[in-house]
Formats: structure tokens, C-alpha cells, sequence
């Protein structure tokens, strides 16, 4: 479902994706706000479309200032426990990982995802990056749907 929001500038390319985080203290007083804190906050978006011919606006917070644009919500990569792990099925992360130097660090704990809640898996990818985990986690890498 497409929403059309106000983003930073140097963001507003179709392709670029965010985790959106909520407002924040320039925001207070602004006369855009409405338009701006439309979005759930955790989530990850895509920007889809940049509205033409849409002004550029001052912003406290950037300083290029904001444009128009379209975003959807986005998949996010990520490690699942492999029990169970198919396409279609749910599945939420295993838990923190201390081991941050793992290649498969960013994939255990990916932004916009949170620990406590169940996704559904979109597709399976394979295998994770990582040649040992050091949790002793039997993971599988997929593509997890952000529409729930």
C-alpha cells in the first residue's frame, strides 16, 4: 500500500530505503508534521516515486529541506531459525547476537525488524553468510513480508 509522505532530499530517490524512526525534537511546532509522521514507527519503507513538480520544503531537520514522495513498506532480509522456515509459514528472529564481526550480524539483527513479533516469510534465500554460528543457531536467510 503506497502512502505519500515528506522525506529529507538527499533520500528522496525511488530505491532508497529507511527505517522510520519517529519524530524527532526539531519537529515540534512544524506546520508539516501530518504530513511527515504518517509512518509506523520501526518499520522499514522503499521510496517508490518522487512527486513532480512538488516545492521543496524548509526543514529543522533536513537541511536540504523535504520533497514529496511515495513509499511502501519493504521486505527485509534476515536470518530465522531453519525449523520450520518455508515460504508462506512465520517466523520472528532467534534473538540478540554479541557476535557483531559475524557476516551474518546485520542479517540476525536487521533494522526494522523487531525480536518479539512473527513474520511471515516471503521467500526462502539459503543459506546464511556466515560459515559457523557461533550461538550454535540453526538459521536459514529469507525475505520477510512487512505488510503485517
Amino acid at each position: 500500500m503506497t502512502t505519500v509522505t515528506l522525506l529529507g532530499t538527499r533520500l528522496a530517490d525511488p530505491g532508497t530505503e529507511f527505517v522510520y524512526e519517529g519524530e524527532a525534537d526539531g519537529c515540534t511546532g512544524c506546520p508539516y508534521r501530518s504530513q511527515c509522521l504518517n509512518l509506523e514507527v520501526g518499520r522499514r519503507y522503499q521510496v517508490t516515486d518522487v512527486r513532480e513538480n512538488a516545492q521543496t520544503l524548509e526543514c529543522a531537520m533536513h537541511d536540504d529541506g523535504v520533497r514529496a514522495v511515495e513509499v511502501e513498506p519493504a521486505t527485509v532480509t534476515a536470518n530465522v531459525p531453519s525449523k520450520g522456515a518455508f515460504s508462506g509459514s512465520k517466523a520472528s528472529l532467534s534473538g540478540p547476537c554479541p557476535y557483531i564481526d559475524c557476516p551474518s550480524h546485520a542479517l540476525c539483527e536487521p533494522d526494522g525488524v523487531e525480536f518479539d513479533r512473527e513474520y511471515r516469510i516471503q521467500q526462502l534465500l539459503g543459506d546464511p553468510p556466515h560459515e559457523v554460528c557461533h550461538l550454535n543457531r540453526s538459521l536459514e536467510q529469507v525475505e520477510l513480508d512487512p505488510a503485517e
